[in-house]
């Protein structure tokens, strides 16, 4: 446990290395911070907390800056609250679309709202809940060669799927068709359709008298149609501005922390959260190993309690918590004008 004047000053060191970029020692904590002691004391205390791993001498000449142990002692216990100022309320109130039937819109903009407000990465999905099961599957003959296939889930995507074939059939074995398919694949996902959902088409046609061949290119419009509904779009806005830091000055440091911002699936996995809290994830305590000179904080969004989300801010270890914290505080109950106000 740290005593008062031990945590005030790791709150000195954090505070002003999050604002420098620089390490600090014992002179500046003493001028740019009333502690009440002289800077041999601080010294001391520094030194203490070294021995602890709250803080790190880059240099043998050199400050202190804080470890990520320093850093988790400070969000956890330490850190103050910021308000949100209110020319950042009444950009997120402009920039954030509220139309929830845009839900790929919204999530673009929630992250380039965010980006905009704290200067670094935002990452923005809608999870996948659960895997998109057909409903309704339509057929419509285009040309002599061709079918629309429309398919509806459960969850109410509709995918439009074009079936190149030797030769269409009329509309109205297009529409029996369509129900013959949609009885015998209602409630499968993508998952489900195997080569036993392929032999019961093919007997089932077989026994109506519908050409068989036709099977195949339907399957496969059925399969790329449930696979299109369950593909998860990723929006990031900000890349850049990791590389604005000078930790990532470092040629390698900023490929290996772009090239992570590049794989949709590192970006998946690093937004898979079921907690309903916002979550802190500092340096070394990330799974990812090129994100270990970053920090991640990210959390679940909701709109109008009809969609669930989640996003993530990426940016250096010595990123401005606080700040972060209060920006996906004011949105990540309800995004809701009235939510935001408040």
């Amino acid at each position: 446990m740290l005593n008062r004047r031990k945590t005030k000053i790791l709150e000195a060191i954090v505070s002003d290395y999050i604002a420098s970029a620089e390490p600090i020692g014992s002179r500046t904590i003493a001028k740019r911070y009333d502690l009440g002691v002289s800077s041999a004391t601080i010294r001391n205390e520094m030194s203490d907390l070294e021995d602890m791993g709250y803080i790190l001498q880059p240099h043998s000449s050199s400050g202190r800056v804080p470890s990520d142990k320093g850093y988790r002692l400070y969000v956890d216990r330490v850190m103050p609250k910021k308000p949100l100022n209110k020319d950042h309320r009444e950009y997120l109130k402009r920039a954030i679309a509220m139309d929830v039937n845009r839900i790929d819109q919204m999530m673009r903009d929630v992250a380039r709202a965010v980006s905009h407000v704290t200067s670094y990465t935002a990452v923005a999905a809608e999870p996948l809940v659960r895997r998109h099961k057909i409903q309704h599957i339509q057929l419509v003959p285009v040309d002599d060669y061709a079918m629309a296939m429309m398919l509806i889930t459960d969850l109410k995507a509709v995918k439009n799927q074009m079936v190149i074939v030797h030769q269409a059939p009329n509309h109205g074995v297009a529409g029996r068709m369509s129900v013959e398919l949609t009885n015998l694949f209602k409630g499968a996902s993508a998952d489900d359709l195997c080569e036993l959902f392929t032999g019961m088409a093919r007997h089932r046609f077989a026994e109506i008298g519908f050409d068989v061949r036709l099977v195949s290119p339907l399957m496969d419009a059925v399969y790329a149609a449930l696979a299109s509904a369950d593909n998860v779009q990723v929006y990031t806005s900000g890349m850049k501005n990791i590389l604005d830091f000078p930790e990532f000055a470092d040629l390698g440091k900023a490929r290996a922390v772009v090239g992570t911002l590049e794989e949709k699936e590192s970006l998946l996995t690093l937004l898979a959260d079921n907690s309903e809290q916002i979550t802190v994830i500092i340096g070394g305590e990330n799974e990812n190993t090129m994100l270990r000179d970053c920090s991640v904080i990210k959390a679940k969004i909701r709109i109008n309690e009809h969609f669930s989300g989640n996003i993530a801010i990426i940016g250096p270890t010595r990123m401005d918590y606080s700040q972060v914290m209060t920006v996906l505080g004011a949105i990540v109950k309800n995004l809701t004008l009235s939510e935001i106000d408040r």
